[in-house]
């Protein structure tokens, strides 16, 4: 019946947002402790984790070679990011702005708007487009991490491009391979270091002997101070270990609600002969964007403008480049007239209306959240209309 249909549909979006929201929680806790800015935070830790459930979504269908469901999930996510979500807020507040947020993270986001909008035209993305996004998405992060980290005022978009063109991203991240390595190695050692290590304790231990006195008057404070720092290092393993087992449930909680989530969206397109684009744009895209939702009103509220526009830029380049680049490798993705005559361009002008609103006094006012608003909610209905 439908309504037990309706019922799993509902309990597995439940369980992709309860688990990204415990990603999301676990992401922002470890980026505060490493001292990781608001907006950089916004843009990557928190629009990954609250994109989760689009990730989950798109893959799942992905491998159902559904791929309507992948289409109107990413360009409906997307929409909704702006006409819901960055709308709502402007509504709470007058948002502020900055000037990066459009020179740099904005104009990346129209860019891969553009560029999806570009691979969609032969009416599928194939695989090698797919990857192309995810080697953006992989120059993009270590853009932020790398490049942006030490020249915060003066890197822009076209200097994004440059990065990327020049393979610049691949050397930094072989550097940040090599960095780990060498970090691995001084904290650990290597088996032929242990041994050495080993050894160099046995000599140690002869040499006590020989002056038992004199060393235990020396070292027995030493081995409280030891014991404190063993004692310390334990608990903060312990700690990290909890937040494994976190990460562990939430990955389980977002597999088995995509999974359910999914199979009733599919189900629902056939019940209501509807093509399976319209329920990934309507129902899928919407239900998958109450974690941004959420976050984004709740920074807004907090003043925290950096973070709830953050949160939607990222998740807007993240849904494009990491979520519909992983989902095409899976599976090339076919996409439709709906998709390439009336949703894709729609995205590009409200993207473009969005950075134009950031642009105006550096702020995005309660008016321009209402016509974001508007727009959204006439879109949706002319779209519901002509499906």
């Amino acid at each position: 019946m439908p309504v037990i249909n309706i019922l799993i549909f509902l309990c597995g979006l439940v369980l992709l947002v309860k688990g990204a929201d415990l990603f999301v929680l676990t992401s922002s806790m470890i980026a505060r402790k490493l001292g990781v800015s608001e907006f950089i935070i916004g843009l990557t830790l928190v629009s990954v984790g609250t994109s989760v459930p689009e990730l989950a979504s798109s893959l799942t269908a992905s491998f159902q070679q559904a791929s309507g469901i992948v289409m109107g999930n990413i360009l409906g996510s997307n929409i909704a990011n702006i006409g819901l979500i960055a709308s709502t807020a402007a509504l709470l507040t007058n948002v502020r702005t900055e000037e990066v947020m459009l020179k740099r993270d904005g104009y990346i986001m129209l860019f891969s708007s553009f560029l999806l909008f570009l691979f969609m035209l032969d009416f599928k993305i194939s695989r090698l487009e797919a990857l192309i996004f995810i080697l953006l998405y992989l120059a993009y992060l270590l853009f932020l991490l790398d490049k942006v980290k030490k020249h915060e005022e003066e890197i822009y978009f076209k200097d994004f491009l440059i990065y990327f063109f020049k393979f610049e991203y691949l050397i930094d991240l072989k550097s940040r391979i090599n960095l780990e390595v060498q970090k691995y190695r001084k904290g650990n050692g290597s088996p032929g270091g242990t041994k050495k290590d080993a050894w160099r304790t046995g000599e140690k231990t002869e040499k006590k002997t020989e002056s038992e006195s004199r060393t235990e008057s020396v070292t027995e404070p030493k081995n409280e101070d030891i014991d404190v720092d063993i004692t310390a290092e334990t608990l903060s393993e312990s700690s990290l270990l909890i937040e494994f087992f976190k990460l562990i449930a939430s990955v389980a909680a977002i597999m088995i609600g995509a999974k359910y989530f999914v199979e009733q969206a599919i189900f629902f397109a056939l019940l209501l002969q509807v093509p399976e684009t319209l329920i990934g744009v309507s129902l899928v895209a919407v239900g998958t964007s109450v974690p941004e939702l959420m976050v984004t009103v709740s920074a807004a509220r907090s003043d925290y403008a950096s973070i709830a526009l953050g949160n939607v830029i990222g998740s807007n380049i993240t849904n494009i480049l990491l979520i519909l680049g992983c989902s095409g490798l899976v599976h090339p993705i076919k996409t439709t007239d709906l998709d390439i005559y009336y949703i894709a361009p729609f995205m590009l002008i409200i993207n473009a209306l969005l950075l134009f609103f950031i642009r105006t006094g550096w702020r995005v006012k309660r008016f321009e959240g209402l016509i974001l608003l508007l727009l959204y909610l006439g879109f949706m209905i002319l779209l519901l209309h002509i499906g």
